[in-house]
């Protein structure tokens, strides 16, 4: 199921970079049971946005089927330095503190997070 919406990612998507350092990095979020909408929420408010203050280029979002726990996303950076200053400027972004604050009053959201970093092949359109 991962490889499938990854591929469908990659060939749905027909930007074009110019440096080779072009990296993408996709993500899973396994929420707590009943948390995924809380999560979802959470992105569609502040997250998103913050992202791309930070840099970072939202491609796509996911929720598997068969696993309703689950978010997966694609993140687009100039580079793996880029995407790593990125999150490390996100994560002390006060905007997004309070919003995560904000959203785990009832209790946590999210229990696991898987992340791969990927480098287009020189035959993808994603290159």
């Amino acid at each position: 199921m991962l490889k499938k919406l990854l591929l469908a990612s990659l060939l749905m998507t027909t930007m074009t970079f110019a440096a080779d350092t072009r990296i993408y990095e996709l993500r899973t979020y396994r929420t707590l049971d009943g948390r995924l909408d809380a999560l979802m929420t959470r992105f569609r408010d502040h997250t998103l946005r913050l992202f791309e203050k930070h840099g970072m280029e939202n491609l796509g979002y996911w929720v598997p089927e068969d696993q309703p726990n689950t978010l997966i996303y694609l993140l687009g950076h100039k580079s793996k330095e880029a995407g790593m200053k990125s999150w490390a400027d996100f994560q002390k972004d006060t905007d997004w503190v309070k919003a995560r604050t904000a959203s785990e009053v009832s209790g946590k959201i999210v229990e696991k997070v898987d992340r791969v970093w990927l480098s287009p092949t020189d035959f993808s359109k994603m290159k």
